[in-house]
C-alpha cells in the first residue's frame, strides 16, 4: 500500500486495551502513517476485549487520559473513546459500523497484529469485517501471516519494525518498582506512578 492521491482522509483503526500504551503502540502508528496509505491513526480505547480477561486491567478513564498524553505531541495521532458510550462487551465490527456512520467523509482501515489475524476467525461477525472493511496486518514474532484469497482486495500487511515491548511487561515491571520509563511515552509513567496504577 502506498500513500493515494485521494482527497478522502485514511484512517486506521488502532483498537486496543492500551493497558498501558507504551513506546510500541506509538512507534507502530508513527510508522504506518509514514509508509502506507494511512493519514491518521486512532487509538481506540476498548473498555473490555471480549478475547481477554479484565484482570489487572486499570480503568477506562485511566487508560483513555495515558493514550493522550502519550500523542500530544504526534499531529497524526489521535485518541477516541467512542467505544465508551457503546454496549459492553464491545465488538469490532460494531465499532467499525459506527465509526463509518459517524465519520461517513472518512476512510477506515483496521490495524491489527498477525497474532490477532491468526485468531481472527473467532472474532464476531469476521467474515463481514473482512468482506466490508480494509484491514492492515503488522507482523509479531513468530506469527506465520497467512492472507486467505477470498480477502486479498481487502487485507495486505506491512513491513512495520518488530518490537517485543508488552503491556503485560510495563505492569510487571511496575509491580516489580522497576523505573521502566524509557518504555513508555513522555509523560504516561510519571502518570502512572501519582495514580498509583499496577501496583
Amino acid at each position: 500500500m502506498s500513500k493515494k492521491d485521494s482527497k478522502t482522509k485514511q484512517v486506521g483503526i488502532f483498537s486496543g486495551s492500551f493497558n498501558p500504551i507504551h513506546i510500541g503502540h506509538v512507534m507502530l502508528a508513527n510508522y504506518i502513517t509514514e509508509f502506507t496509505h494511512i493519514d491518521e491513526v486512532w487509538f481506540v480505547v476498548t473498555p473490555h476485549n471480549p478475547l481477554k480477561q479484565t484482570n489487572g486491567l486499570a480503568d477506562e478513564k485511566a487508560r483513555l487520559e495515558m493514550c493522550k498524553i502519550a500523542v500530544k505531541e504526534m499531529e497524526k495521532l489521535k485518541v477516541s473513546d467512542i467505544e465508551f458510550t457503546m454496549p459492553k462487551p464491545s465488538y469490532t465490527i460494531e465499532t467499525l459500523d459506527r465509526l463509518k456512520q459517524d465519520y461517513s467523509v472518512l476512510d477506515f482501515t483496521l490495524i491489527i497484529g498477525a497474532d490477532n489475524w491468526s485468531n481472527f476467525h473467532l472474532w464476531r461477525e469476521y467474515e463481514r469485517i473482512a468482506e466490508e472493511n480494509k484491514i492492515l496486518i503488522y507482523p509479531r514474532l513468530g506469527e506465520e501471516l497467512i492472507i486467505n484469497k477470498q480477502y486479498s482486495h481487502n487485507v495486505k500487511s506491512c513491513n512495520a519494525p518488530i518490537l517485543q515491548i508488552s503491556s503485560t511487561f510495563v505492569r510487571s515491571s511496575i509491580r516489580k518498582e522497576k523505573n521502566i520509563s524509557s518504555f513508555l511515552p513522555k509523560g504516561v509513567y510519571e502518570y502512572i506512578l501519582t495514580h498509583k496504577l499496577y501496583q
